[in-house]
């Protein structure tokens, strides 16, 4: 079992109210189809990853508006088939929606997007007056 250090006494209680999600409706709407996502916390940065499998990044729609980070996608895929006496007709519609609120500390000019592999990935960095001070290093007279 591993444990995680954490130098905050307020790290448990700051992260759950940092990246709560804004569920619109309370976890009632939560289904299968929203994707997972992991959030870590370094030093200088938050990383905010979600997997979601099947897509471009051109699917994706990402907006921040007052410290809230929105992502959504949508694909509508429809199959017509016409063969002797039938015809099928295949349509499917995926869509999703998470939004985050981000703690103050983020410098949200300077966030990063990627995807990769299925993930998509946010760099999150935080702002000067966030990062931790260096060590100095105090002379005996």
């Amino acid at each position: 079992m591993s444990t995680i250090k954490r130098n905050n006494p307020l790290f448990p209680s700051l992260m759950n109210e940092i990246f709560k999600p804004d569920w619109f409706g309370g976890l009632d709407n939560y289904n299968s189809a929203v994707p997972a996502v992991n959030i870590k916390e370094s030093e200088t940065n938050f990383e905010l990853e979600l997997a979601v499998p099947g897509r471009k990044k051109e699917d994706f729609n990402i907006e921040m508006e007052h410290d809230v980070l929105t992502v959504s996608s949508e694909i509508k895929h429809e199959e017509n088939v016409s063969e002797e006496q039938f015809t099928r007709r295949e349509f499917t519609y995926s869509s999703f929606k998470r939004a985050f609120t981000l703690p103050d500390t983020v410098d949200s000019e300077n966030i990063n997007a990627s995807y990769k592999d299925g993930i998509l990935k946010f760099i999150l960095p935080k702002k000067e007056e966030a990062l931790p001070k260096a060590k100095r290093m105090i002379e005996i007279a």
